[in-house]
């Protein structure tokens, strides 16, 4: 029954995420008193759960959130039970990943790119939530600018063809840089839906859909790679709620632009600018 039963484990990702937490004095770790150190022995830990065959989910463990948590709950931060308590929550609520072996100096940044994702994804929803209805026509915003996210993307599949699909959308807000990656492929048969990696869709229709809703600026970026094909580059810019498309002038400009200094960048080898094409249906009506 014990190899039946998952375990998650909580990791501090950086040290001074781990200078804070040794403030308290219960949290001990082989009376080690380095960042590095800690590292070491949750690998080992990770690794020993691994070599008995029990499933561990490895939790990104905030500071910050675990005083909170505490405060809000009267809760003595400083004992194990109550980190326990607070590490069993994150692994239903917050930024967690299961371990499979990786080491730990892998497992770090991907748990960190996990946080940031499912922070992003919170914004934008609450960002959708807020947009309110329509002036004009009483629609919710938030619902129709995801559905039209939604059906921006299955063009956007579409017009792409077979290969392997990298889609970059960028929204920029008054609190911070929207960003949603997705990774996709398709083959050859045009019935068949894309194979899109875990919850990528979501994320990515999500943040669209509150560039749509916020009705601001904002990018999005198509890159195809095929065999025995130059990878092709395909761009639209976000513009008063609407996708629009831009020319192969401007995706190339863009690719080919120092974002911090503005100043010209080679262009990459291998790499076709491709004009845009529409994927957006009619425009919001507010």
């Amino acid at each position: 029954m014990r190899r039946e039963v998952p375990g998650t484990v909580g990791l501090l990702t950086d040290a001074g995420d781990f200078t804070a937490m040794r403030e308290y004095r219960s949290f001990v770790f082989d009376h080690h008193d380095e960042y590095p150190d800690y590292l070491h022995d949750v690998e080992g830990l990770l690794r020993s759960l691994a070599g008995q065959g029990l499933h561990t989910t490895v939790a990104l463990f905030d500071p910050e959130e675990f005083a909170d948590f505490c405060e809000e709950n009267g809760l003595d931060p400083d004992t194990a039970e109550t980190r326990t308590r607070f590490t069993a929550e994150l692994a239903g609520n917050g930024a967690a990943l299961p371990y499979t072996g990786q080491p730990i100096e892998e497992l770090v940044p991907l748990l960190v790119d996990e946080a940031v994702r499912q922070a992003t994804w919170e914004y934008a929803t609450a960002l959708l939530a807020e947009a309110g209805t329509c002036a004009d026509c009483g629609e919710d915003i938030g619902h129709a600018s995801f559905e039209r996210a939604a059906a921006a993307l299955r063009r956007l599949m579409a017009g792409a063809g077979p290969g392997r699909h990298h889609l970059v959308c960028s929204v920029p807000t008054e609190a911070e840089q929207l960003v949603a990656v997705l990774h996709a492929e398709t083959g050859t048969d045009p019935e068949a839906p894309p194979r899109i990696d875990g919850r990528g869709g979501l994320d990515f229709v999500t943040v669209l859909a509150a560039g749509l809703a916020l009705g601001g600026a904002g990018g999005l970026v198509l890159r195809t790679t095929t065999e025995d094909h130059r990878d092709r580059v395909h761009g639209w810019r976000l513009d008063r709620g609407r996708l629009s498309v831009l020319s192969a002038a401007a995706v190339f400009n863009a690719y080919c632009t120092d974002a911090d200094t503005g100043e010209p960048i080679a262009p990459e080898p291998g790499v076709e600018y491709c004009p845009g094409y529409e994927v957006d249906g009619p425009g919001p009506h507010r």
